[in-house]
């Protein structure tokens, strides 16, 4: 119950158990095929370009970034915690030119410090965020900041690695460019593999780059050739796929649907408000605010005089309970606790919270 991987869902390793295949064997094409359509309902997208990529959600990050950042480019990076970091630091080491629009961790981004960046900046060509933000459990506006990255002419990046399943994400609908998520999380699948889409004006961009994509391995015109297929129909080798984990990610993505979006949405939801009630009762205070928590994500302030690591030591000995440390700004002050995907079970709030009970001392 930590800020993933997640518990893996039985099915998933059921899945994943299947004698491995050829990556160009004609069942195994036939699965891409299906998983493109299923990550397609997930993200809530028509987008042509969307494949999952063989590598956890940071590549994903990376891949977007190398695709459509040419050196010199400008890109404003939103800053509210470590994941709007790692987006900046991927801007610096392609040779962007990199605008940071920075809130308190803790905070969702702010629509007006993006707006008054835009204005500032009218060349920029890229503005990238964290949907929702795994360091502290906040949720931002995807629909609002990607609408003020539209009007101003800019590409948005989205990322979703914590919130794909877990809370509202409408890709077409909200005009994400590029958005990207990961297995671990509320997929209830194993790391390793990553979910990205293109739209149509990203797919675009990337064509009409004068300079090759920064990466080989994460060059989507390339991984495409073999996801899709050139104009002959024949797919091009490019790299041997994890098929098993690809059995895993269909398996995955299948049961999402099977639920239902809206379902999973609701799951998270009812969850979260299990354990704030329960944890609420033991005298433990919610860090984020009401109006933009994640549900899967939660940011659980420790008690004064408490050892938070000795707590967390103890979950694990004693109720093979794990539970998340704070980063950066929030380390040694916060524990973090998931309830993502498989994770999101009633047995498992009441688990955490008579855990929890049984290590705290006593008021």
């Amino acid at each position: 119950m930590g800020p993933g991987p997640s518990d893996v869902h039985p099915r998933v390793l059921g899945a994943m158990g299947k004698a491995t295949i050829g990556h160009l064997d004609p069942e195994f094409v036939g699965l891409m095929e299906d998983i493109k359509d299923l990550m397609r309902y997930t993200f809530r997208t028509s987008n042509l370009l969307t494949l999952p990529l063989s590598a956890p959600g940071s590549a994903a990050m990376e891949a977007a970034y190398a695709n459509l950042l040419e050196p010199g480019d400008k890109a404003i990076v939103c800053i509210n915690g470590v994941f709007g970091m790692r987006m900046a630091e991927n801007v610096r080491r392609m040779g962007g030119e990199l605008v940071t629009v920075e809130d308190e961790w803790g905070t969702q981004v702010d629509p007006e410090k993006l707006l008054a960046a835009l204005k500032d900046n009218p060349d920029a060509k890229i503005v990238g965020f964290v949907h929702a933000e795994t360091s502290t459990g906040v949720c931002s506006d995807v629909k609002t900041l990607c609408a003020l990255a539209k009007e101003h002419g800019c590409l948005t990046i989205v990322d979703s690695v914590t919130g794909l399943a877990g809370v509202e994400l409408n890709v077409d609908e909200w005009q994400a460019d590029v958005a990207y998520s990961g297995t671990q999380k509320c997929l209830s699948a194993p790391p390793g593999i990553s979910l990205i889409t293109f739209s149509q004006a990203a797919a675009d961009r990337v064509k009409a780059r004068n300079t090759p994509v920064q990466s080989w391995f994460l060059d989507v015109s390339l991984l495409m050739a073999y996801w899709e297929g050139g104009q002959g129909g024949g797919r091009t080798y490019h790299h041997t796929a994890p098929v098993n984990a690809m059995y895993g990610l269909h398996e995955a993505l299948l049961m999402v649907k099977e639920e239902g979006l809206e379902q999973s949405w609701e799951k998270h939801r009812t969850m979260h408000a299990s354990l704030y009630e329960n944890l609420s009762g033991l005298g433990l205070e919610f860090v984020v605010d009401a109006s933009y928590r994640l549900p899967q994500l939660n940011l659980v302030k420790v008690p004064e005089g408490v050892d938070e690591a000795a707590v967390r030591q103890q979950l694990l000995q004693q109720f093979n309970l794990e539970i998340g440390a704070g980063l950066g700004a929030f380390a040694g002050k916060v524990w973090r606790i998931g309830l993502m995907g498989y994770s999101a079970r009633q047995e498992n709030v009441q688990l955490c919270t008579s855990a929890l009970r049984a290590c705290l001392p006593s008021s």
